[in-house]
């Protein structure tokens, strides 16, 4: 019946499953986000519970034929579901469905892959793609399944074949790793002139669409791109900052936003560009305070951060759209502190757009710079920043 349908293109049905997790988004509205950052039009969304994985259908067959009755109702030519599936899953329910199916994690590559712009970016996803792809053989080539021997043996033409398929991708990482390693070591190149220049570095992290490319602009008046959409910017742009109150130049960088469930394949494959979080003096931790999950998008960029290894760089919390804020929700003090996996990091409000606490943000910075540099450590200019309040 499916195939009889016309179906439009682009338009998808989100399934998320609820395994009784914490945080989980009832409502899609990131896995709906995503799908839009890519292209897709979401037309339907789908929430079952589950205490485990079916093993073969993720959902189980009772609910992959609710899915495919909504996707016909709704002509839909794709499903994504907000979860990982294993290769074996993807390819029964793509039988099962009569569709295309795919998971959050190549939701979050095709999105990478569309983004990326500079050379490093573009060979990072690419890499990342391989490595996605070569998990799942079985499903993208229909000959790998004929796979019949003859009497007395097994496999046959289909197993040389997904054999010879693997080896290909496998050469195909091992090209893409060497070049990367070129690029990888320029980058360090032009670190090491950094530090040798004396720059005190900073580094912008945050979830995904938090702001930071709109608060990188406003300090440094560049031209980085910033849009009110899930990774907007991939490519980790260096700019110098002048602070006047500490009468020096700093280095700054704006970097790929985190997202829950990053792929461990873009960690992997990103760790040239998440580099620069990992070797900064200073993170300016870039938080939504507009959005009502922002605690639970903290805890996914400290995460990932730990998982770089830059979990004991300094960080300096900014909590971004103040103008986004309603009025009961407006902050007593734009500059506190607040506990963060037991330890109390320094806090301030601003609004990128409107220039609003930017002021109080450079003098910070500029404290922090001035610190540094004359062998104390950072934690002083923490006290610095209580004593000023």
């Amino acid at each position: 019946m499916s195939e009889s349908i016309a179906r439009t293109e682009g338009a998808v049905v989100l399934v998320g499953v609820d395994f009784g997790l914490p945080h989980f988004d009832a409502e899609l509205e990131e896995l709906g986000l995503l799908a839009q950052s890519a292209g897709l039009q979401p037309v339907a969304r789908l929430v079952c519970r589950r205490k485990a994985p079916d093993a073969a259908l993720f959902v189980g067959s009772g609910k992959a034929d609710e899915i495919r009755e909504l996707a016909e109702l709704h002509r839909a030519s794709e499903v994504v579901f907000d979860q990982a599936l294993s290769p074996a899953q993807q390819r029964n329910l793509e039988r099962e469905l009569g569709i295309a199916v795919y998971d959050r994690t190549f939701l979050i590559l095709e999105i990478f892959a569309q983004r990326a712009r500079s050379h490093e970016g573009k060979l990072q996803v690419e890499l990342a793609r391989l490595q996605y792809l070569s998990t799942r053989l079985v499903r993208r080539w229909s000959h790998l399944e004929r796979q019949r021997g003859g009497i007395g043996t097994r496999g046959g033409p289909g197993e040389a074949q997904i054999e010879l398929d693997r080896r290909m991708i496998g050469e195909s990482i091992k090209r893409t790793k060497e070049r990367l390693a070129k690029v990888q070591k320029q980058r360090g190149t032009q670190r090491r002139q950094r530090e040798r220049r004396d720059a005190f570095k900073i580094s912008l992290v945050g979830y995904t669409n938090a702001g930071k490319s709109s608060l990188f602009n406003t300090l440094v008046k560049a031209q980085a791109y910033a849009a009110d959409q899930l990774f907007a910017t991939l490519d980790t742009t260096t700019r110098r900052l002048y602070l006047g109150d500490a009468r020096r130049q700093v280095s700054i960088s704006d970097t790929v936003g985190f997202i829950r469930e990053l792929p461990h394949g873009l960690v992997d494959a990103f760790k040239a560009t998440l580099q620069e979080a990992i070797d900064a003096d200073l993170l300016l931790h870039v938080v939504d305070a507009s959005n009502p999950h922002h605690p639970e998008q903290m805890a996914e960029v400290q995460a990932v951060l730990k998982e770089i290894g830059a979990e004991s760089v300094p960080q300096l919390l900014v909590f971004n759209k103040l103008d986004a804020l309603e009025s009961s929700q407006f902050p007593l003090q734009l500059q506190d502190q607040m506990n963060v996996d037991g330890v109390q990091v320094p806090r301030i409000f601003v609004s990128a757009r409107t220039g609003q606490g930017m002021p109080a943000l450079r003098a910070d910075l500029a404290l922090r710079s001035q610190a540094a540099p004359d062998g104390k450590s950072l934690a002083d200019a923490t006290e610095f920043h209580d004593a000023a309040n």
